[in-house]
């Protein structure tokens, strides 16, 4: 199975990290650009697992869980690009996958 499609599907409001610090314009910017992301061309599956590592680091913080193992190709990947993002700001999250979202829109 391959991962390529429009960014993670997301059916309620955004939950993030309760951060005192973060801007609201930093979430609506973050959830306009999701919103955005679903109607984007197909993506490679390096750009997705990109996004996906953003979207996952921004709405739940640190990866959680056991990785997925050997024969999960598909969550194994997923997984990682969450976990590579490890200790990056809910906030620094959002403005890049922003910004990536921009790109991404500017290319097509």
């Amino acid at each position: 199975m391959t991962v390529t499609g429009s960014a993670p599907r997301i059916a309620a409001p955004i939950p993030t990290e309760d951060d005192p610090e973060m801007s609201d314009e930093t979430k609506i910017r973050f959830e306009e650009a999701v919103e955005r992301s679903k109607s984007l061309p197909k993506q490679p599956p390096a750009v997705m697992l990109d996004m996906y590592g953003l979207f996952k680091q921004a709405t739940s913080g640190d990866a959680s869980g056991k990785r997925p193992g050997a024969f999960d190709i598909r969550g194994r990947a997923k997984y990682d690009a969450w976990s590579s993002r490890k200790g990056m700001a809910a906030e620094t999250a959002m403005t890049e996958y922003v910004a990536y979202v921009e790109k991404l829109a500017a290319q097509s």
